[in-house]
């Protein structure tokens, strides 16, 4: 509370009691001046406020409403900002039957930088996703936060707190810069004071408020900015679905239908059937559990149809876009929440930052679904969306299956990944899909590939060849597996080796690290920073032939670099002749190979390693 709504909560003590107020929060904590949209709605929160009447009195803002909650210890008050309005410190002041029983100072901030000019992650950019809790602990003496329900760390058990930190993050930052990474993805850094199982980050409790086990608002800036400063984007877990059952204001909602199910005497579970957005025929019982059902129990379902909601949640991810200079939000649960409200969420992000990106997590293995939502897709329902890009699920799933599978069966093997990209026509904009091989919530890539290092190798290349956003998982190249433990996220979020002071083994230094850890992230190190300057790869066309014993040859080129990706499976060397290849061939008599630097001569045939992945940038 600060020192002016302590003073005036003070002197409302003398009030009689039916005129008392005080003010506990206000969210936004502040805003800023020159943004694109003139509306900024605040909450107000604290015992007794939802019958005071609110006064400010700056140049070039009013307040056009003054919103009651059925709680009355809510007000919303709808402000204007004029074009006008410098930044600067200004009072609201509250006042019961024209006594003042409050007064809050409001800070609107100069904006550092203009909308246009928040550049969002893109085809250029390959992500490094982060659990920060099992990445890096480089502040032990927030491992344990007095006041919180969850106490301690326990690196022995997979679903207890392990320590790692924000400041973790910030100390690998020359690692992941070194390795070439443009943008990380970490997991939420938002507060989760939940009693258990509290390290994952998408049980939020305060959106406002960072974990104080990863950290303080000042380190995350300090991270951003530190990435920044290396040419490294930041991009923002968001969580519009749904809170943790510990938020704040779960002991007063501020409305009868804040959440979904609300009042239910046991939490009604979501039935996962994400199809009934697209689904013609779909029940609309189906469609209600589908989008009002609470994720898990732990997990309070957001009612986005509720309109202060909706204004609080589209602002709350404009306040951190604005805060931390993003690069980007990837979207959790992304076809839970209304679609309505969805629409409104992305297309309002969007116009203030048009150069933005958000990418939502859709999973499902059907490109149909995955489809649905990107911007500019003609669905037959009407539905449309500001959505940029869309996790690409059903190519994940066709990876793991193309260089497992047995290529001798029709339509199995490499001919997956073939036939998946075949599928990019139901796309509005392929390229700005999410692609990757594993993440946080499946088995980790070496395991899914049997823990054959050049398996993994092949995966690597093709994501970083292939059109589309490439996003790697922390610890990938050194072979961190979940093998014995399918399915299981505690393992699947391992400590990264050598993020704590005393791993014998480390990832970020390469201490003991074994030939294979090595080789694999020497081959990702390599492939990584050569494709920071590959146009083909950022925006290029793509070619493919159709895979023959084994073998699957594809292109990327645009008018000045072309792109030739040979993945060979045969258990022994093998023979491409060239010929087949003439369209796209001719008058090129060598190329480079990417990761030897060496020259290949392209006259007739190329001679391929067996089980290898080739990478050639032609002449």
């Amino acid at each position: 509370m600060n020192k002016n709504i302590t003073l005036t909560f003070l002197i409302a003590l003398a009030l009689p009691a039916f005129l008392r107020a005080q003010i506990d929060r206000i969210e936004p904590p502040h805003w800023w001046a020159g943004m694109n949209s003139p509306s900024l709605q605040l909450l107000v929160q604290g015992d007794g406020i939802g019958q005071a009447q609110p006064a400010v009195s700056h140049p070039g803002i009013t307040i056009e409403r003054v919103n009651q909650a059925h709680s009355p210890n809510y007000l919303f008050i709808d402000l204007r900002i004029a074009p006008t309005a410098r930044a600067g410190t200004f009072d609201i002041t509250f006042k019961k039957e024209g006594a003042a029983v409050a007064t809050a100072s409001y800070e609107l901030k100069a904006r550092e930088r203009s909308g246009e000019s928040f550049i969002g992650f893109s085809s250029k950019d390959v992500i490094q996703l982060i659990t920060p809790d099992r990445f890096a602990n480089g502040d032990p003496s927030n491992d344990s936060v007095a006041g919180l329900a969850e106490q301690g760390t326990d690196r022995n058990a997979p679903f207890a707190r392990h320590g790692g930190d924000i400041q973790g993050i910030i100390n690998s930052l020359d690692y992941l810069q070194e390795m070439g990474y443009t943008a990380i993805w970490p997991s939420p850094l938002l507060e989760n004071d939940m009693p258990r199982w509290s390290y994952h980050g998408y049980a939020i409790t305060d959106y406002y408020k960072v974990d104080p086990r990863f950290g303080t608002m000042q380190d995350y800036r300090r991270l951003a900015d530190e990435a920044r400063s290396r040419g490294i984007k930041i991009i923002f877990d968001g969580v519009v679905n749904h809170c943790g059952s510990g938020h704040w204001w779960m002991e007063d909602l501020p409305f009868d239908d804040w959440l979904n199910f609300q009042g239910s005497e046991e939490a009604v579970v979501t039935n996962h059937r994400r199809t009934v957005n697209q689904d013609p025929y779909a029940a609309a019982a189906d469609r209600a559990v589908m989008t009002g059902g609470w994720f898990v129990p732990t997990m309070p379902d957001l009612n986005q149809r509720n309109p202060f909601l909706a204004t609080y949640l589209i602002q709350n991810s404009i306040w951190w876009v604005e805060t931390l200079g993003l690069g980007g939000i990837r979207q959790d649960t992304y076809p839970y929440p209304d679609k309505d409200f969805l629409t409104d969420w992305t297309c309002s992000i969007m116009q203030e930052y048009p150069n933005f990106n958000i990418v939502g997590e859709e999973w499902t293995t059907n490109p149909l679904l995955v489809a649905y939502w990107q911007e500019g897709k003609e669905n037959p329902d009407g539905y449309a969306s500001c959505l940029p890009s869309t996790m690409d699920f059903p190519m994940q799933e066709k990876l793991a299956s193309a260089l497992t599978g047995d290529d001798a069966q029709w339509e199995q093997g490499l001919m997956q990944l073939y036939t998946g990209l075949a599928n990019d026509f139901v796309y509005a904009n392929p390229h700005n899909l999410l692609i990757f091989g594993d993440n946080h919530d499946m088995d980790r890539l070496a395991t899914q590939l049997k823990g054959d290092p050049q398996l993994v190798k092949m995966a690597l290349a093709w994501l970083l060849t292939t059109r589309g956003i490439p996003q790697i998982y922390y610890g990938t190249e050194a072979l961190l597996n979940n093998d014995g433990f399918p399915g299981d996220h505690g393992v699947i979020r391992a400590d990264l080796p050598g993020g704590w002071e005393g791993d014998e083994v480390s990832v970020l230094s390469g201490k003991g690290l074994s030939k294979d850890q090595q080789e694999v992230q020497a081959f990702l190190r390599k492939l990584l920073n050569w494709r920071k300057g590959a146009s083909a790869i950022h925006h290029g066309k793509t070619l493919h032939f159709a895979p023959v014993d084994g073998i699957y040859t594809y292109f990327r080129y645009d008018g000045s670099q072309t792109v030739m990706t040979v993945i060979n499976k045969q258990p022994s060397p093998a023979v491409l002749g060239l010929s087949r290849f003439q369209e796209i061939l001719p008058g090129r008599a060598q190329a480079r190979d990417v990761i030897t630097g060496e020259a290949v001569l392209l006259e007739g045939e190329l001679q391929l390693p067996a089980r290898s992945v080739l990478v050639l940038e032609l002449d």
